[in-house]
């Protein structure tokens, strides 16, 4: 859990975060200004998640990323100019992202995921991975499960969003508003509404309960009718970059087409149909700014102790252009 540690906001600060402490209220927003956040994969998606964090006032961002800029990321990724072409992707945004907000201490990370040592995560309030296979996203939520830290596994494939959270035991205030009888007896009904905030504590599974989930099961029929294959997508996504160690990629777009339908005929053959892949070649920045912000605004929410987070998996359904909240490995 995030703590204040006493950290007095300046004058400055309190002007420039005005609006949100109206918002959610100085503690909360002293909460943020102690906050250290870890962005790994500064993609389009990482972007838009680090522009909303970094607004909103944090302690301290590390964009965690050693992959080049490439064409590709023209499409959504705006933190890094075309000019960075063939340069780090992490060190290509820091200027631009600094510029949002230079009260937020930027840190720049060029080395790989899988080369970061336990002891690395455990350093930060909220770890945010992007882009990573299922094998990274089990071993950093153990680490974080571990230290107590707020992990998110998040990742746009053109069209189709998701984003999975593990809170663990999250504490976090909500307002609840009840009507009040305030009328006399004989006399017309009358209300008010009253409003008080309230404690709650969440329990949030790990990661290994979506590996697990069988979405074929007939208990989740129901749910996959009503919201459609966004989640069965996904996991032939996630286990194709499994396989192939990338994604699909649009100059060998006929053969990663084939690759996915094979893996679609074997992971669950009459829910996805034959078109679902024909935009999953590149992020599109429509999607990412929609993901993104709904995955900044959950990190804010955690960070801040204020409202009730998502629980526990969030989806782009692009048939519907709607994303919904599931909750998957849980009791309701």
């Amino acid at each position: 859990m995030v703590q204040s540690n006493g950290a007095e906001l300046t004058e400055h600060e309190a002007e420039l975060y005005d609006r949100q402490i109206r918002l959610w209220g100085l503690d909360s927003q002293k909460r943020l200004r102690s906050a250290r956040i870890l962005i790994s994969c500064i993609n389009g998606l990482g972007a838009e998640i680090a522009k909303n964090i970094i607004l909103a006032g944090v302690k301290s961002v590390t964009l965690l990323d050693d992959r080049k800029v490439t064409e590709e990321d023209y499409c959504s990724q705006f933190l890094a100019p075309q000019s960075s072409l063939g340069t780090n992707r992490a060190e290509a945004s820091l200027a631009r992202a600094q510029n949002l907000n230079p009260m937020v201490e930027l840190k720049v990370d060029t080395a790989a995921l899988d080369t970061k040592e336990d002891a690395y995560f455990k350093e930060f309030d909220v770890v945010c991975l992007i882009g990573a296979s299922t094998a990274q996203h089990l071993r950093v939520n153990t680490v974080c499960r571990e230290a107590n830290v707020k992990f998110f596994a998040t990742d746009v494939w053109g069209m189709y969003g998701f984003c999975f959270a593990d809170l663990q035991k999250h504490e976090f205030a909500e307002d609840v508003t009840k009507y009040v009888v305030v009328s006399k007896p004989h006399e017309k009904p009358k209300s008010e509404s009253v409003s008080s905030t309230v404690k709650c504590t969440l329990e949030f599974p790990p990661y290994q309960c979506l590996v697990d989930f069988d979405f074929r099961d007939a208990s989740y029929a129901r749910r996959l009718q009503r919201n459609g294959p966004a989640l069965p997508i996904q996991r032939v996504l996630q286990k194709f970059r499994d396989q192939e160690q990338r994604d699909p990629a649009y100059a060998k777009r006929v053969e990663d087409l084939t690759k996915l339908l094979q893996l679609r005929d074997t992971l669950a053959p009459e829910i996805i149909s034959d078109q679902s892949f024909d935009h999953v070649f590149a992020q599109i920045s429509p999607v990412a700014a929609i993901v993104g912000g709904v995955v900044a605004h959950e990190i804010i929410k955690v960070v801040s102790q204020k409202e009730r987070p998502h629980r526990n998996v969030f989806l782009f359904n692009p048939d519907s252009c709607c994303g919904f909240v599931d909750l998957i490995g849980a009791e309701m």
